[in-house]
């Protein structure tokens, strides 16, 4: 299985159809600023809690390096249609979108 490379502009599709939004940044990260509605699962902990993340779910990181990771990571293992998101969190603040703080999607 494969995953598909998201850009920033083609994000609201898959957020209107309702897909699964997964900052796997680390816990401080996350906490300093996310994409509204990501919920957090850091990459290190991917292994023991991939099951928590549904097949075309958008994985999320600063940059869209540990994204990659994680899809790749993922489709492996059989999840059907995730997507990377390139430019990560830093692409969505660098286009004046706003980013939600604390622990909370």
């Amino acid at each position: 299985m494969t995953y598909t490379d998201l850009f920033l502009n083609e994000l609201d599709a898959p957020r209107r159809a309702g897909a699964a939004l997964i900052d796997v940044r680390e816990d401080d990260e996350y906490r300093a600023g996310h994409i509204p509605g990501a919920v957090n699962l850091p990459l290190s902990e991917l292994p023991s809690r991939e099951a928590e993340v549904p097949g075309g779910a958008v994985l999320i990181c600063a940059s869209g390096n540990r994204s990659s990771q994680a899809a790749a990571y993922l489709a492996a293992q059989g999840r059907p249609g995730l997507m990377s998101l390139m430019g990560g969190t830093a692409g969505w603040q660098r286009e004046g979108r706003p980013l939600t703080t604390g622990d909370r999607p």
